[in-house]
C-alpha cells in the first residue's frame, strides 16, 4: 500500500521540483543566429593574399590563436596586427600569458580601432620578468561594439626588457 502511494505521487512530487522558467531559448539550427560571422577577405588585406573579416551583431571576442612551446622569460612580448573597421564601438588586441598554474592578461585598450579606419598597426605588451616564462600565449581580438573589423598580418615577437 505503501508502495503505491509513493507510485502514485512521484509524479506530483516531480512537477513541483520543475519551478524554474525559460526566459528565453536560443534556436541553434542556422549558424546566423549568433550575430557572428568569420570569413577570409581576398579583396581587403594589409599583406598577403587575404585578411580575416570579422561581423558581428554584438561584442564579442574571438581567438585567433595559440602559441605553446615558447622558452622566454626576462622580455616583453609584442601582439601586433594590422586592424580595419567599418564599425559602432572599438576593436583591441589581448593576450593571455599562461605562466606557471596562473593566466594573466594584457589589453591593448590604448590602441585600438574604432568607427570607420583604414588599416592601423595595432599593439598590446605583456612583460615577463626573469624566471616567469609563459608556456602557452593565447591571442584574442576584442570586438566592442558591433559592425565589421578586419585584421591581417598577426605577429607575436619578443623584445628585451629595457
Amino acid at each position: 500500500m505503501k508502495l503505491l502511494a509513493a507510485l502514485l505521487l512521484l509524479p506530483l512530487a516531480l512537477s513541483c521540483q520543475a519551478l524554474g522558467e525559460d526566459l528565453k531559448r536560443l534556436s541553434l539550427d542556422d549558424a546566423s543566429s549568433i550575430g557572428l560571422r568569420i570569413e577570409t577577405d581576398a579583396a581587403e588585406k594589409a599583406e598577403g593574399k587575404a585578411s580575416l573579416k570579422i561581423t558581428t551583431q554584438w561584442p564579442t571576442t574571438v581567438c585567433l590563436g595559440e602559441v605553446s612551446g615558447l622558452d622566454v622569460d626576462n622580455a616583453r612580448l609584442v601582439y601586433r596586427a594590422k586592424v580595419k573597421s567599418s564599425m559602432e564601438g572599438s576593436a583591441y588586441l589581448e593576450l593571455w600569458a599562461h605562466v606557471g598554474t596562473g593566466q594573466y592578461f594584457s589589453r591593448g585598450m590604448d590602441s585600438t580601432v574604432s568607427g570607420n579606419e583604414g588599416w592601423k598597426s595595432i599593439q598590446t605588451p605583456f612583460l615577463l620578468q626573469k624566471g616567469q616564462k609563459a608556456s602557452k600565449v593565447t591571442l584574442n581580438l576584442v570586438i566592442n561594439g558591433k559592425g565589421t573589423v578586419w585584421i591581417d598580418d598577426l605577429v607575436l615577437s619578443r623584445e628585451p626588457l629595457k
